[in-house]
């Protein structure tokens, strides 16, 4: 076990050995301090929050949405290490997913549904809410640099009722389960706001050039599912989210397969843009995300990215 892992784990146990408020306090003070220290990650979020706010904003009020983004971002990993010493009903009485109706059906109907998510709120007590609720939920896990901290973060959403599957190195190719999934009935959930690989979609977001996963728009066109996009944003008293959807899917005689999900993806990207405008301090990007961005703070961050995020198939 390496020096990674260990923190890991003993951030599992300690956090949830001790009172929630102390823990709220210690993880606030630590995002206080990474503010005031400004370095890469508050940086970056920083970079990031100015394209989404506008040029308009004053400094003073940008620094504060920057203080507020760290302490909502300290807040999620909080909440994730105590995430599964909860009770089923706790899980429940927890969360509020808006427009939750909408899976229910889609699972009773057997068509599944695709559920595109920022890097934003809680996606982990939303994905946690849903398998609580009954709703059969597979997602895909990128795999993390350390192995042991991935197998740790698989077995804690699998804990908490979730099929993970490798974003690659599995028995079978992820994209080809999730179909058969969708085809089951099953929630496939997938974090979408971000992709900067050379299989990425570019569009447009936040008046600027960047690149999201092509994954949750192939899968509504290949298997019919519905798509909805995700707003998720804390509240003092709980994380929430709301669906919003599903969204129109390009007919099959309208273009070939490529400028399908091209455009698909720029209607993904525009509802992420207006659930992230409305909640732009808990989108929790501490990493490059518009193509233009270049020098020092340009090629990612010394933050801990999200865990085992769920990423493109």
């Amino acid at each position: 076990m390496n020096l990674t892992e260990l923190g890991y784990v003993a951030g599992w146990r300690l956090v949830r050995a001790l009172p929630r408020p102390v823990v709220a306090a210690a993880f606030q003070a630590g995002a206080d301090r990474a503010h005031r220290t400004r370095g890469k990650g508050a940086t970056r979020l920083r970079a990031n929050l100015r394209r989404v706010v506008g040029p308009e904003m004053p400094e003073a009020e940008l620094d504060a949405l920057v203080r507020r983004g760290l302490r909502s971002y300290a807040r999620y990993w909080m909440e994730a290490f105590r995430l599964p010493s909860l009770s089923r009903q706790q899980i429940l009485d927890g969360f509020d997913l808006g427009g939750s109706d909408m899976l229910v059906a889609d699972v009773a109907a057997g068509r599944g549904a695709v559920v595109a998510l920022p890097h934003a709120g809680n996606w982990d007590a939303a994905g946690a809410w849903v398998a609580a609720s009954g709703l059969p939920i597979t997602t895909v896990a990128e795999r993390l640099q350390s192995d042991g901290v991935y197998k740790r973060f698989l077995a804690f959403r699998e804990s908490l009722g979730m099929e993970i599957l490798p974003s690659h190195g599995g028995a079978r190719p992820a994209f080809d389960v999730l179909v058969e999934r969708l085809g089951a009935g099953t929630v496939v959930p997938l974090l979408a706001d971000r992709d900067l690989s050379a299989r990425g979609v570019e569009v447009d977001f936040f008046d600027g050039r960047t690149r999201m996963p092509a994954g949750p728009a192939l899968l509504a066109i290949r298997t019919g599912a519905p798509l909805y996009v995700a707003s998720l944003w804390y509240e003092p008293e709980m994380p929430r989210a709301q669906l919003e959807g599903p969204l129109p899917v390009p007919a099959p005689d309208s273009a070939p397969l490529d400028e399908r999900v091209r455009v698909l993806t720029q209607r993904i990207a525009d509802c992420l843009a207006a659930g992230i405008a409305r909640h732009p301090q808990d989108w929790h990007m501490l990493q490059r995300m518009w193509l233009d961005q270049r020098g020092s703070t340009g090629g990612g961050s010394t933050a801990p990215p999200p865990p085992a995020s769920a990423g493109p198939v």
